[in-house]
């Protein structure tokens, strides 16, 4: 019990090696710390409980920003929003459970061979925790590395496998402690090879400098839908973008942007909503391009709403609609509700005004906006998470926007969240332009460095150089997940077969 305990304290303090603390070297200490306490226990029910403390003290600590978002709904109890987090934690915890497990349950008495299996299966779990049940896969052990240089090796490895690297090198240390010197060596130099090889093997594709506008109105969540706020942050808006110039501007506004449709099926909305997209486009000179996000309203009948998209617009001069991108990988309780009939009934609802869900787009998409911007891929708040589902291959375009709003998340949420952006710019080698209503803001190049930034609660806006791109792309985002797995499975096989010829 006593183990079990530790192991929560360690993982409630593993929490801040994440944003906003980024005291990054608590990881490698905290996995040191779960090793030798694996090697203490004498039953497997013990090593799935150590893996569960660990997660469950990591997940209620880290994700404490969700309970900030139920102090913006009306319908339920903020102190509600505590008990998702721990009932959350609870769910996410089972996955570094069933890595300790398999890690205990086949280690063979040897230390190394425990190192091999807990970092691939943390790994292979890692992915699972990302793609089942919608997946949820905030706050990989990789995204504590982010203010470090190892990020370029997700740009071989992989976001998951560079949780693994990060466990060898937390591993190695704790083996140094117990004199084994040849694995550390081992680990810290092959580590340092392959950060090496990602720098070198990204070629840059300058482009022609572009100048890019990325707009942050500092509009928080509790103003957003108050009356009058339509008309107030239109005006900031429109202050921030600025007049056109000679130059010709891409300009990048937040997601939901402009809280009225943009679109609108019904004859009743359609003048509505042209008159929105009319306002916006009177901001552009005639080479200038605005991305934004909004909404569209669709009918089958011409009268009854009958579902909406949360939508990024590409517009052009004269309020021509040159794309629409709807976001696929929607947030539960967020922008919809699970199993509606059920929790409805008993007084749940959406965090977000309105008793409608919303309807899911397609997937990754990259849009031709033509002139002199080209390729643009896009992919909404939330949507950034989740490690190679962000680009559609076959049309790689040349950046990714990724509006979203963190208003909603307190003060720990939006810095979390641009880390796993920048992870995303580093496994694709595509730069990553971030707008958003209160922060982070942010320009990332293609190797996951931030350019330029705007902080949280702060209006202004960013005026940068669109960074280059590679054109051939990463190992990772020609291979995709299919990486890190392999490289899990590989490291679990040699840890087994190792112990065993070591007994």
């Amino acid at each position: 019990m006593l183990l079990v305990l530790y192991a929560a304290l360690i993982g409630a303090a593993t929490a801040f090696a994440f944003e906003p603390t980024a005291w990054w070297p608590l990881i490698f200490v905290a996995f040191a710390a779960i090793l030798d306490l694996l090697t203490r226990t004498t039953r497997l029910s013990t090593a799935l409980a150590i893996g569960w403390a660990f997660g469950f003290g990591q997940f209620v600590v880290g994700l404490n920003w969700i309970a900030t978002a139920f102090t913006f709904q009306s319908a339920m109890p903020p102190s509600l929003g505590w008990a998702a987090v721990a009932l959350l934690s609870v769910y996410l915890a089972v996955y570094p459970a069933i890595a300790t497990g398999l890690a205990w349950r086949f280690w063979r008495e040897d230390k190394v061979s425990l190192l091999l299996i807990l970092a691939g299966a943390w790994a292979v779990t890692e992915w699972l925790r990302g793609t089942l049940f919608t997946g949820f896969p905030w706050n990989p052990v990789a995204a504590a590395l982010v203010p470090t240089p190892l990020i370029t090796l997700s740009a071989l490895s992989g976001t998951y496998g560079l949780s693994a690297v990060a466990i060898l090198l937390g591993g190695a240390v704790w083996l140094e402690v117990y004199r084994k010197w040849l694995p550390m060596v081992v680990i810290f130099g092959l580590t340092t090879l392959g950060w090496l090889l990602p720098s070198s093997a990204v070629p840059a594709d300058p482009l022609a400098i572009l100048n890019v506008r990325v707009v942050q109105p500092n509009i928080g969540q509790e103003d957003k839908w108050r009356p009058g706020a339509d008309a107030e942050a239109s005006a900031r808006l429109a202050s921030l973008s600025g007049t056109p110039t000679q130059e010709p501007r891409l300009l990048f506004w937040p997601e939901a942007a402009v809280t009225m449709p943009m679109q609108d099926s019904r004859p009743a909305g359609r003048a509505a909503a042209a008159a929105e997209v009319a306002r916006a486009a009177a901001l552009l000179g005639p080479d200038d391009v605005l991305l934004t996000g909004g909404l569209a309203v669709n009918s089958a009948d011409g009268m009854r709403v009958d579902s909406a998209t949360n939508s990024v617009f590409a517009i052009g001069p004269g309020g021509r609609v040159i794309g629409r991108y709807d976001k696929a990988h929607l947030v539960p309780y967020g922008e919809y509700l699970p199993m509606r009939p059920v929790l409805s009934s008993i007084g749940l609802a959406r965090l977000t005004p309105g008793d409608m869900d919303f309807a899911a787009g397609p997937g990754p998409r990259t849009i031709d906006v033509g002139g002199h911007w080209g390729k643009i891929g896009f992919q909404l708040c939330y949507e950034m998470i989740f490690s190679g589902r962000v680009v559609d291959q076959v049309h790689r375009p040349a950046f990714v926007f990724n509006p979203s709003n963190d208003a909603w998340f307190g003060r720990w949420g939006p810095p979390q969240h641009l880390a796993q952006a920048r992870l995303r710019a580093a496994e694709e080698g595509l730069p990553v332009i971030r707008a958003t209503p209160t922060g982070i803001s942010a320009v990332i190049d293609a190797h996951g460095t931030v350019v330029k930034e705007l902080p949280w609660r702060t209006a202004g806006v960013i005026d940068a150089v669109l960074p280059p791109h590679s054109n051939a792309g990463t190992m990772f985002s020609r291979v995709g997940n299919l990486l890190p797995i392999i490289f899990g499975l590989l490291l679990i096989a040699g840890g087994i077969v190792l112990g065993r010829r070591r007994r």
